[in-house]
């Protein structure tokens, strides 16, 4: 399936189905990260029910600490 992440085209496995899938693919860690999807933050809890269609576009942000 082909799926827009972060203003890039990227073959993604067919087993990828929602957002959930998406964050274990791209290795996201639990906190720290957010995920955004066809313009709309998608809430860590929906994750596993949020399905993927082809060309979806997704935002992945990973926060980053410091001082």
């Amino acid at each position: 399936m082909r799926l827009h992440i972060n203003g890039k085209v990227r073959e993604a496995p067919d087993y990828l189905t929602t957002v959930a899938d998406v964050a274990i693919w791209l290795e996201l860690p639990v906190f720290g990260s957010a995920i955004e999807l066809n313009g709309e933050v998608i809430r860590r809890a929906d994750h596993p029910a949020t399905l993927l269609k082809k060309e979806d576009r997704l935002e992945v942000v990973r926060l980053v600490g410091g001082g």
